[in-house]
């Protein structure tokens, strides 16, 4: 046994970079999970997620999140929230309840001025200007970590600001258990990004973990959920990238996109920016030419 994580879309890459420095600090898996998203979350560069995620139809940003630990299969999750600094702390902290593990709106921000958790406000100049502008732009990256710790114990969080100008008090997949993120220590888990409508139609990080149950790796278990899933409904959806690891350290990635890049770590190596190639339906380590031609997070 040992660690392993993996995280979607290049934006993770520098602090999955970092995570090998925080084992040596003895960081736990919850802990490790929550740093990788936060920073995520509090960088503004990436329009997906966080502070600079881009907004609603009425110029507000609102945020989902959610947490499972494999172990307990206690969940944490929110949505719809407005100026929370960073969402995947709420998520992770509501899975210490029997109920009340899923807040949503008013309900998850009076709960998380009541516990301390830091405020921003959330709208950044750039995508406020996009806003503005109307730019065309169907952003809907989220951050999503699968990790599982040296005693065999998983989790599963994600983070995101969901569809530019979508309308105000829509939630899609990722705060959504089943659907946005499933993990189970005795199986593995699983987590997904695209169009929310689309994943929850076939909740597909429940897919994958069932799959994996079935006694399909992690790579085998992606491709089974997304292309079944994809002849069920005519391969209408065309945004949707899942990931997952099982409980041996298998890891997994699938795509409907052209390039869908993620990142994968363990003890023994240094953080790997990887690519599935949804054309190819194979798996590349992006390399210099790669990394300098893409042009998203």
């Amino acid at each position: 046994m040992g660690y392993k994580l993996i995280s979607t879309w290049k934006m993770s890459y520098r602090k999955m970079s970092e995570v090998k420095e925080m084992l040596k600090r003895k960081y736990s898996l919850q802990e490790i999970i929550e740093a990788v998203i936060m920073a995520v979350e509090d960088n503004p560069d990436f329009q997906s997620v966080g502070y600079g995620g881009l907004p609603n139809s009425e110029g507000i940003v609102e945020l989902d999140a959610g947490y499972m630990d494999g172990d307990s299969l206690a969940f944490g999750a929110i949505s719809g929230v407005r100026n929370i600094k960073n969402p995947i702390l709420v998520a992770s902290s509501l899975i210490k309840g029997k109920t009340n593990n899923y807040l949503t709106a008013r309900g998850a921000e009076k709960y998380a001025k009541e516990k301390g958790f830091k405020s921003r406000r959330m709208l950044t100049e750039k995508a406020r200007e996009k806003y503005q502008n109307r730019v065309k732009e169907n952003s809907h990256d989220t951050i999503c970590v699968i990790g599982r710790d040296l005693n065999g114990s998983m989790a599963v969080g994600v983070s995101t600001s969901g569809l530019f100008m979508k309308h105000p008090g829509r939630v899609g997949d990722s705060p959504i258990i089943g659907s946005g993120y499933y993990c189970d220590s005795q199986i593995g888990g699983a987590a997904a990004t695209g169009i929310g409508e689309d994943i929850m139609r076939g909740c597909l990080s429940a897919a994958i973990v069932n799959y994996m149950r079935q006694g399909l790796n992690a790579q085998k278990a992606c491709q089974e959920a997304l292309f079944s899933y994809l002849k069920r409904v005519n391969n209408e959806p065309k945004a949707i990238s899942l990931i997952a690891l099982d409980k041996d350290g298998n890891y997994g990635a699938c795509s409907t996109l052209p390039d869908f890049p993620f990142v994968i770590l363990d003890e023994n190596n240094q953080a790997r920016l990887m690519v599935y190639r949804g054309q190819e339906k194979r798996i590349i380590e992006a390399d210099e030419n790669w990394i300098n031609s893409y042009q998203g997070d």
